[in-house]
Order: C-alpha cells, then sequence, then structure tokens
C-alpha cells in the first residue's frame, strides 16, 4: 500500500502537521537549539514508520545499521554522534519477535555505551504483552522477562500502543507510555458514510472493556461475544452473542488477530444472528498467510488495521484496510522531549 492511499484513510494532511521539532517549546516557531535535538532511530522491522515519523517531525532519522550474520548473530552500530543526547529507538517486536527483541537490546545497549543522556524505546507493537501471567503450572510470565531485559540493557523510558494486557506496565520500573489506536479507528468511522446502523462487538469478555469505549464514544449498543479456547493452536470458538445484533451491521473490535480465526468466528456467529455487513477493527496485524486465506472466504467485509507491524502478507488483500499510527506516534515523541503532559492526547 503506497503512502498516498495511507494518508488518504487515516486522514491525515501531512501539510497541516505541527513540526514538533521547530520549536523548543513546541509553541513557538523558534529553530530549536542543539541541545533539544530530536534523534531517532530506526530498528530494522521499521524502517518506513519511522521515516514517516521523521516526516511529520520535520527531522532525518538518525544514521545506524544492523547486520545479521551468516549464524544468525545480530550486530548493530550507530553511525553518528549521540553522547549527552535524548535519543528515541523505534522497533515493532511483532512478526519475527525474537530477533526483533534481541536486535532492541543491543540497540540500546550501543546507545549506553555511546554516552547518551537517555534512550526511549519506541515499540509499536510489543508482541510478547500476550504473556502477562502464570494461568497454566511451570510456564514463563515472558513479558515481565522482557521488561527485566529492557531495564538490564538501560531502557529509561517505552513508549507502545494497545498492549494486550494494560497492566504490564507494572513489570517496568521506568515511565511506559501506553497509547491508543481507538481515535485512529473512531475517526475512521465518523469520516466514513459507508457505516449505517451499527453495533461494536467485542468477540470475548476480555475486550469488553475496551470495546466499551468505542460504543460510548459512538453512542451505539455494545455486544460481546462468549469465546472458549482450549489449547494452544490458536483456534477459538464463539459460543454465542450476548446483545443484539440483528438488522444492523457490525464492527468487530480487537487488538490483534493472527489466524484470523476469532474474527471469522465471531462473525460467522453475527451472520447467524442476523447482523448485515461485518467489518473488523484490529490495532495490530499479525495476520499469517493462513488467516489471509480464512479472511478473504469470510463473511467480513473490510479489515481496518494499522501500521504498527509491516505485514506482506496482507498487501495484496483487498479486504485490508491499513490506517497509519506514525503521526499519533511523532507527538508523542514531541511532547515526551519537550517536557509536556502526554494526557493532552486523550483529550
Amino acid at each position: 500500500m503506497d503512502k498516498r492511499k495511507m494518508d488518504a484513510q487515516s486522514g491525515i494532511d501531512i501539510k497541516k502537521v505541527v513540526y514538533l521539532s521547530k520549536s523548543k517549546d513546541c509553541r513557538g516557531e523558534k529553530e530549536m537549539s542543539r541541545e533539544a535535538e530530536i534523534k531517532i532511530f530506526s530498528g530494522s522491522s521499521c524502517v518506513e514508520f519511522t521515516n514517516r515519523m521523521c516526516g511529520f517531525l520535520g527531522i532525518q532519522m538518525g544514521k545506524g545499521k544492523k547486520i545479521t550474520f551468516s549464524e544468525g548473530n545480530i550486530y548493530v552500530k550507530i553511525e553518528e554522534k549521540v553522547r549527552g543526547e535524548d535519543v528515541y529507538i523505534v522497533q515493532t517486536i511483532g512478526l519475527d519477535p525474537n530477533n526483533e527483541f534481541m536486535e532492541l537490546l543491543f540497540w540500546i545497549d550501543a546507545f549506553k555505551r555511546a554516552s547518551v543522556s537517555s534512550v526511549t524505546a519506541i515499540i509499536p507493537y510489543f508482541s510478547y504483552a500476550k504473556a502477562d501471567k502464570k494461568d497454566e503450572p511451570r510456564v514463563s510470565i515472558r513479558a515481565r522477562v522482557c521488561a527485566d531485559c529492557l531495564e538490564t540493557a538501560g531502557v529509561d523510558r517505552v513508549v507502545t500502543m494497545d498492549l494486550h494486557s494494560p497492566q504490564i506496565q507494572g513489570f517496568f520500573r521506568k515511565p511506559v507510555d501506553h497509547l491508543y489506536a481507538n481515535g485512529i479507528f473512531l475517526d475512521y468511522i465518523l469520516s466514513n458514510g459507508k457505516f449505517g446502523s451499527f453495533v461494536i462487538v467485542s468477540p470475548d469478555e476480555g475486550f469488553a472493556k475496551n470495546a466499551r469505549v468505542y460504543s460510548n464514544k459512538l453512542c451505539v449498543p455494545l455486544a460481546i461475544g462468549s469465546k472458549q479456547r482450549l489449547f494452544h493452536d490458536e483456534q477459538a470458538e464463539i459460543l454465542g452473542i450476548i446483545g443484539e445484533v440483528e438488522g444492523k451491521d457490525a464492527i468487530i473490535v480487537d487488538d490483534f488477530a493472527i489466524s484470523c480465526g476469532t474474527l471469522c468466528e465471531a462473525a460467522r456467529v453475527l451472520k447467524k444472528n442476523g447482523a448485515g455487513r461485518i467489518y473488523a477493527m484490529i490495532s495490530h496485524n499479525l495476520l499469517s498467510k493462513k488467516g489471509v486465506e480464512r479472511l478473504e472466504g469470510s463473511g467480513i467485509d473490510e479489515l481496518i488495521t494499522t501500521d504498527t507491524v509491516k505485514n506482506v502478507n496482507t498487501e495484496s488483500c483487498g479486504k485490508v484496510t491499513v490506517l497509519t499510527v506514525t503521526e499519533l506516534f511523532a507527538k508523542a515523541v514531541g511532547i515526551i522531549h519537550f517536557r509536556e503532559s502526554l494526557g493532552e492526547m486523550f483529550k
């Protein structure tokens, strides 16, 4: 999907973006001093994402390189001076989570050894957030292990979006700024005339609180699926729908999808209960090839997602619409860098 298409879908007018980096206090028109310069670097998992962030901020992406040797060893190097700077490293932990996470640790260590003032890890999607508890005997709480590793490597702050379990912020002793994609999705719904009389649907009880934000903002009903998952095979069964959906379009909201099993199963049950057109909105696009095939053959008319994960599997899928959240992250960086309040973004 090309840049212009993504901008049109997200409702972003690049010409109207406030370039926060041009002002030390984010309000004036003065050029910032060298000490206030924003330095953003990219890991290998989201170079395009980082470039778009830098475009919104009116800056150049920092210079660095990553090499993977033949035996799988990862090497990273910063290729410009960063001593005394506040730096930001962008690395999503998505479709290759183990390598992407290790690379992020090496970047943080490299910055610390280069004597930066602080290093903020911007993680658009944090894969291991799914592993937030010990829900069966003799298993690891992997999200906590990852948090410990990031802090040991020297991270000073983490910025992420739509954690699978928001309580993971408590695993960190460093500040965690948690952004939300719902504003992007709400704008898409409100600016798009194709949505008629509809209901918001949470595919399970676990996402109901998040789904209620959508229904309250839009002043529409909420329906909740009763989901059962017996094994770790990414196969789920929707036992029923709590709420009235007959004669209404349905917008299913969730944080991510891989096999698309839950979304397609929810769509099947919604159709069985008399729903009209079915839409799905997920924050993070992790669809596998099998998931794309399942989506294509399902009752879902459109899947709307974001660009937190670059996924080649869905690039040619006509049912998938990608909205960019790079402006959201760019604004967050500017606010953090100039010591403003992130709370202003959520009013």
